[in-house]
């Protein structure tokens, strides 16, 4: 019974990594395919780019002037697009204006496709009538994406510009604190301590004329007064004649003294 147990355990505990495995593999794997689309996709787009640029300054007439179109509306697009969303991780209410340039960018591939497919029509004529209509919408889509992304990119500066002013004021207010040495304070610290010195040491000489009064005539009783003013502050207690000695430490390694002798 028990090896059957251990048999169905480690085959759930193999099945368990071969999912985890599968899992894994599939997670790769899609990584990997999404990396290569986005890099043929950036690939793609700069060739696109550039035949554009050859076009706009190589080519004359329609071939030019839809190309010179085409590239413009690419440009404003992509920089406004790039603006919003960088600025939406650090400012949220950028999102209605993602929303927005989201309806404009479907206007804005509906006016690329539509002047990617004149560029191989044989029929020029017309095409160069519409050129005045097409420049047109393009300025209206190109229009409002750049006023999409410089009000983006304004509302960012002021922010940031709100922010160093604040930051220049605290910074500003700490520098004085930190110089704050005028002589009218280290004044008034060395008036305050001289002050305290001074009760201090009053109080020491009254509690010492106290126990002069209170015990007349010794000398032993002024020998056991407390040291008082300079020596009681630096802890150096006043000599004491008359005291006894104090007793000496013996340790058990010590010899016992001998006796004198007696006749």
């Amino acid at each position: 019974m028990e090896a059957g147990a251990l048999i169905i355990f480690a085959l759930l505990v193999l099945f368990a990594f071969l999912g985890l495995g599968a899992w894994a593999t599939v997670k790769v794997v899609g990584a990997a395919k999404r990396g290569v689309d986005r890099t043929i996709t950036q690939a793609r787009r700069t060739v696109e780019d550039t035949t554009l640029k050859a076009k706009s300054f190589g080519q004359v007439g329609v071939t030019g002037a839809l190309a010179q179109l085409r590239l413009d509306l690419r440009n404003s697009m992509r920089a406004t697009q790039q603006a919003l969303y960088q600025g939406v991780q650090a400012d949220s209410s950028l999102k209605e204006s993602i929303h927005l340039f989201e309806r404009l960018s479907a206007h804005g591939y509906e006016l690329d496709d539509e002047l990617k497919r004149l560029e191989h029509d044989p029929d020029r004529k017309r095409i160069e009538e519409s050129l005045p209509d097409l420049r047109e919408r393009t300025a209206k889509v190109t229009q409002a994406a750049d006023a999409l992304r410089w009000a983006a990119r304004d509302r960012a500066r002021r922010f940031a510009q709100d922010d160093l002013d604040m930051l220049s004021t605290q910074i500003g207010v700490e520098s004085d604190a930190l110089r704050d040495w005028s002589p009218e304070s280290v004044d008034e610290l060395a008036a305050a301590a001289a002050a305290w010195d001074a009760q201090q040491a009053a109080g020491a000489g009254a509690g010492a004329g106290a126990g002069a009064q209170g015990v007349p005539g010794g000398p032993e009783a002024q020998g056991s007064q407390a040291p008082s003013g300079w020596a009681a502050r630096e802890g150096r207690p006043e000599a004491a004649a008359l005291n006894p000695p104090a007793p000496q430490v013996r340790y058990p390694w010590q010899k016992a003294p001998r006796p004198e002798a007696t006749t």
